[in-house]
């Protein structure tokens, strides 16, 4: 296989300017512990989707679009999360804004951007997570459950449509990868009657993969550098380095020791934290 690291992209240098102010004055806000997050939500999502109306009197406009601006507001928006009974609805609704500002950043015509998506949503995890390590990447329409329970440790990248369900917990170890439709529960349901549900936690252990449209299901660890892959739906454990096919997955592949691993120059990452 040909040995192919990412390039570096270059931005034009005004766009690049704006984007470093932009995201610094996002940063600066969420640490400040006076921060009201439901207003930053609403104020951003406003200024993205309707600027035209952010001074407006709500009483002069049309039915449909003063519902439209609610939209931009979280406290006015019910998301499925709040439905469960297993909700802390204190650390729910700290996280809340966030998520809805991720999920409505990624519609609009900012969310398409790489450089701009996975610093933006790299902001957003650090506040949002249980943990969030160095160098995270999520690109767009990642969704999460609670989001406040979720470990991630260093280097994790997680692609497109990618499902987080950490209604139990989820752990995402150093170098985790997580490929395009791919989908991680942490709870699942009674065969008798479905409003019995367990949440047992669901691990990832350092290097695992997860590739293309693989599900992983409730509870199952999957060890150091395994791999599930395309279409594989993990119902058990997975064994350290081992590489599982199918439905359910079983072990079918072995991966070579550390040590017989291709030795590849040091190469940069051109989305990590700077």
């Amino acid at each position: 296989m040909a040995f192919l690291p990412l390039r570096r992209v270059a931005l034009a240098e005004a766009a690049s300017r704006e984007y470093d102010r932009w995201l610094g004055e996002l940063a600066e806000e969420l640490s400040d512990p006076g921060c009201d997050r439901n207003e930053l939500c609403r104020r951003i999502l406003t200024d993205l989707f309707y600027p035209q109306y952010r001074d407006a009197d709500p009483r002069e406009l049309p039915a449909a679009t003063r519902v439209a601006l609610l939209q931009m507001d979280p406290r006015n928006v019910a998301l499925e999360p709040e439905y469960y009974a297993e909700v802390d609805p204190v650390r729910y609704a700290r996280v809340k804004p966030l998520l809805w500002l991720w999920e409505m950043f990624d519609k609009s015509p900012l969310g398409e951007n790489v450089e701009l998506g996975v610093r933006f949503r790299r902001i957003l995890a650090r506040h949002i997570f249980r943990r969030c390590g160095r160098n995270f990447k999520a690109f767009h329409y990642v969704k999460f459950t609670f989001g406040y329970n979720m470990e991630v440790g260093d280097d994790v990248v997680v692609h497109r449509h990618v499902l987080l369900d950490d209604r139990g917990g989820i752990v995402l170890g150093d170098r985790v990868s997580i490929a395009d439709y791919a989908n991680i529960y942490s709870h699942t349901h009674s065969l008798a009657d479905p409003r019995d549900v367990e949440t047992p936690a669901t691990v990832l252990g350092d290097g695992v993969r997860i590739t293309y449209h693989a599900t992983v299901l409730a509870g199952v660890h999957i060890a150091e550098n395994a791999m599930l892959g395309a279409l594989g739906v993990a119902t058990k454990d997975i064994a350290r380095h081992e590489v599982a096919l199918g439905i359910p997955a079983r072990p079918k592949l072995q991966k070579p020791p550390p040590e017989e691993w291709p030795r590849h120059p040091e190469t940069v990452d051109p989305l990590a934290d700077e």
